[in-house]
């Protein structure tokens, strides 16, 4: 096992990383930039090496600080949360070519799911079922004929996208060309490549996204899914496990199909295979070669502490489980905090002044945040995430309300109170929605 493990992040994941790393006896090295230098995470650690000024490019995103840091402090491992570098194989290769082991799957398959038009050859590959659309990168010159073929309405997707950015809809031939351009322009601007390709439009469609594990001895295991399909803007806002869409026979058979497909591929580490669902079909639509921001959701129904397991992969031990030793257990439920205003969720950065989390029995708080702290405005405004676990969903939903009513952040705007009416709403509360609900409730609510 490492002796020492640096986390290349910030907030509440870098803070979850800690954590796991105490409760395995490893110590730990916290990264910050000048404007973290207060964060919980930096206070935590038991080390820390200031990185660079506030932008992340200058400082989380800055490979050559964070290979110094691990030289300096000597971690001989490196854990990238989510975000920032993690799924940059460019970063993990470096890592592991200076002999420091990146807590995470190879660069080859980092780089392989990267790119979302070889990321759905590969899965077409391995037998995972994928969504109608074109075979490759979409010219305009053959966009009128391959969307004809798939039949309208069609969405364009940046190859290289993620975040809903290079991502939009045309309804017929005459929306096609604007549509690609805007596509191209978007995806030039977030990824330096205009590359887009073609798929089917579903229309009320769930998001389902499978958890999958690999060790380094050829074990592959599926942990379930999680439906993410309250999103706004493709940006995901609440999830749950399991979904209340699916029932055992279609989870099994989806997890079967993710882990057989994974075996093959050859995959090392956590990752997640993401799917859009409608009409009794899974259709591939990518996979996340890191840690999500919602694994805790799995967390409360396998038991299971991904972080830990992901650590001990990365060290090389097996997987100490079989898949029928995989257990659902109830319900679970996340909401993601963000330090923006409830209604136009333009960006809240500021003061908090008054934080109390709530607690009790299968309430869990993931958050780095705490009275007197400053949400800067350099990053992404998470604040942090609820997490609330009940015997079924009923009683999970239950519990989210009492959970909701409890929580205090005072200072800044916070999306607290859309939650809270959230989960009184009847078609939240009967699972009865798709990932254009929650775009289309808001807009009913202006």
């Amino acid at each position: 096992m490492f002796d020492k493990v640096l986390i290349a992040n910030r907030g509440e994941i870098a803070l979850r990383v800690v954590r796991a790393c105490k409760e395995m006896g490893i110590a730990t090295v916290a990264v910050h930039s000048t404007a973290d230098a207060n964060a919980m995470h930096v206070r935590m650690a038991d080390e820390s090496v200031c990185i660079g000024p506030p932008a992340a490019r200058e400082s989380y995103l800055n490979i050559p600080a964070l290979i110094a840091a691990c030289e300096i402090t000597g971690a001989s491992a490196i854990h990238p949360g989510y975000g920032f570098l993690s799924e940059n194989a460019r970063f993990a290769k470096i890592v592991r070519d200076h002999g420091i082991t990146f807590i995470g799957p190879t660069p080859e398959h980092i780089r392989l799911m990267g790119d979302k038009i070889e990321a759905k050859r590969a899965a077409q590959s391995i037998g995972i079922p994928v969504v109608p659309g074109s075979e490759g990168g979409v010219s305009d010159a053959d966009a009128a004929a391959t969307a004809e073929k798939i039949g309208y309405p069609v969405l364009i997707k940046a190859s290289a996208g993620g975040g809903g950015r290079g991502m939009k809809v045309a309804r017929d031939a005459q929306g096609l060309m604007l549509a690609l351009s805007t596509a191209r322009a978007e995806a030039k601007a977030a990824f330096n490549d205009d590359t887009v390709y073609m798929e089917k439009y579903l229309e009320r469609p769930r998001h389902i996204e499978v958890q999958v594990i690999a060790d380094a001895h050829g074990k592959v295991l599926h942990l379930g899914e999680r439906d993410c399909s309250l999103q706004r803007r493709h940006q995901k806002v609440l999830e749950e496990a399991t979904s209340p869409a699916l029932n055992a026979h279609e989870r099994d058979r989806i997890g079967e199909i993710v882990s057989k497909g994974l075996t093959r591929l050859g995959y090392l580490g956590v990752g997640t295979v993401e799917f859009l669902y409608e009409g009794g079909e899974f259709y591939f639509i990518e996979m996340n070669t890191r840690l999500q921001v919602e694994h805790p959701v799995t967390e409360m129904i396998t038991g299971l502490d991904l972080v830990r397991e992901q650590i001990r992969i990365a060290a090389g031990a097996p997987l100490g489980f079989e898949q029928k030793d995989v257990v659902f257990s109830g319900h679970a439920v996340e909401c993601r905090i963000n330090a923006e205003d409830p209604l136009t969720f333009r960006p809240s950065p500021g003061l908090i002044r008054d934080y109390h989390p709530p607690g009790g029995l299968g309430v869990r708080i993931d958050s780095a945040a705490y009275a007197g702290y400053r949400i800067p405005p350099h990053y992404d405004s998470l604040v942090g995430k609820l997490i609330v676990h009940g015997r079924n969903r009923n009683e999970c939903l239950m519990r989210l309300k009492r959970a909701l009513s409890e929580f205090v952040v005072d200072g800044i705007e916070t999306t607290l109170p859309l939650f809270a009416k959230l989960v009184n709403e009847p078609d939240f509360v009967n699972g009865d929605y798709h990932i254009h609900w929650l775009e289309e409730y808001l807009a009913r609510e202006e």
